[in-house]
């Protein structure tokens, strides 16, 4: 395995994970924001579409971990 293209996919894969537990932070403080002022329904509901994304960055660690045991081979 190449490790130049197995770092520059980490990189990338990496940079995925950074994006999207950005927009888990981001939608997590717009959920504290409606808690905040007594709208815990609302916050809750905001704060649904999280579990997506942090699934969705743990896939792509795992995919970066692999990959970078593979490499090490």
């Amino acid at each position: 395995m190449d490790r130049k293209i197995t770092e520059q996919t980490i990189s990338l894969i990496l940079t995925e994970i950074s994006s999207r537990l950005g927009e888990a932070t981001r939608i997590a403080k717009a959920a504290e924001a409606c808690a905040l002022a007594g709208s815990i329904s609302e916050g809750v509901a905001v704060s649904m579409d999280i579990e997506q994304l942090i699934y969705g960055a743990s896939r792509l660690h795992d995919a970066a971990s692999l990959l970078n045991r593979l490499s090490r081979d």
